[in-house]
């Protein structure tokens, strides 16, 4: 029986030898990808960025000073209006009669004026004469002084009510395109309420607002570039306006951006970056890599590396703002490192590379 034990012993002591003897090979069959590389280093940007908004150069929101009805709406919205073109028409029934009043006080107290004016003359002959006493060529002089003051009172209300009448009929204030109608015919008007806003399609700029930590570097009259968010058009366009105060922008100081003529269609409200151009030094140094180099998983964000074995390594980045066709990389890559710039075929983790 032990003869036995000691023979099944050895014969599993062998099995395992030989085991371990044997060795699993696999072939690596994973095919070779062809991969354009680059390195961000060439990308390094020396500007810093800001957002804004695009509007026109010469833009404004019309209201009225009085209340009423409005009576009609003679525009509509992307009409070309010129300037004094009646916009909007408000029920104006109360200042007219008012109007009508003043007209009336301005006729009585002209015709006061005639007869007061009259005896004035006729005692001033007689006073030089030594025909009037002194009283009364001073009692004529007061009521002659006092007819004019009632006429230019008068004039002076019927000037006002003119100027209430004017807040009624709303014209254009110059030659534009009218960019939106807030009220309808029959809606009642308010003081202070906009009831239609024009622009001028001509000129645009580029309102963006910069924090305090780089506002020194941006200079009056600089060349700037501006990127469209939506269509990452690239403008040019110059600084024409730096504010020294943030008083009434949120803690950020306000740069107004006047953009160069092209033919890309600008609306009024598009989001913009404007790249303010600084001195290079390694603290404004910017990477940049082509926005479509990165890879996308779900919310995370990425690209593909070189390793030292020529294989493809997914590296996660944290991207900043959007320039044009450029992401800014914020961490994950450095500036000397390779990146794929485009493949041939799909790229996954651990795939060989043939760089070209």
């Amino acid at each position: 029986m032990k003869n036995i034990t000691k023979l099944l012993i050895i014969a599993a002591l062998l099995i395992v030898a030989s085991c371990g003897k044997e060795k699993i090979t696999t072939a690596d069959n994973r095919p070779t990808v062809n991969v354009k590389v680059s390195t961000p280093g060439s990308e390094i940007g020396t500007f810093i960025s800001a957002s804004g908004k695009v509007e026109a150069v010469q833009n404004a929101n019309l209201s009225t000073r009085m209340m009423g009805y409005v009576n009609k709406v003679y525009v509509k919205v992307g009409e070309k209006v010129s300037k004094g073109q009646l916009l909007v028409s408000i029920n104006s029934a109360d200042i007219n009669a008012q109007k009508a009043q003043v007209s009336a006080s301005i006729t009585e107290a002209t015709a006061a004026l005639k007869i007061a004016k009259k005896d004035y003359d006729r005692y001033k002959a007689l006073f030089n004469e030594n025909s009037a006493s002194q009283k009364e060529m001073d009692d004529m002089t007061a009521n002659y002084e006092m007819s004019k003051a009632r006429v230019e009172a008068a004039t002076q209300m019927k000037n006002q009510i003119n100027a209430q009448l004017s807040y009624s009929n709303i014209t254009a204030p110059f030659r534009g395109v009218v960019t939106g109608k807030f009220i309808n015919k029959g809606d009642m008007a308010n003081p202070g309420m906009p009831l239609i806003s024009v622009e001028t399609p001509d000129k645009f700029q580029v309102i963006a607002m910069v924090p305090e930590s780089e506002i020194t570097s941006i200079k009056n009259g600089t060349d700037v570039n501006v990127v469209i968010r939506s269509t990452n058009d690239v403008l040019k366009g110059k600084v024409t306006e730096v504010s020294t105060s943030t008083k009434n922008t949120g803690g950020q100081y306000l740069v107004k951006v006047i953009l160069d003529k092209s033919a890309i269609k600008l609306l009024s409200g598009m989001f913009a970056s404007v790249q303010f151009p600084i001195t290079k030094n390694e603290k404004s140094s910017t990477i940049l890599i082509p926005t479509s180099a990165i890879v996308k998983r779900g919310e995370l964000r990425g690209v593909y590396v070189v390793s030292q074995s020529k294989t493809a390594l997914l590296r996660w980045l944290r991207l900043g703002k959007e320039f044009g066709d450029k992401t800014e990389i914020l961490s994950g890559l450095s500036a000397t490192e390779n990146f794929v710039l485009s493949s041939d075929g799909k790229l996954v983790n651990g795939a060989k590379l043939n760089i070209q």
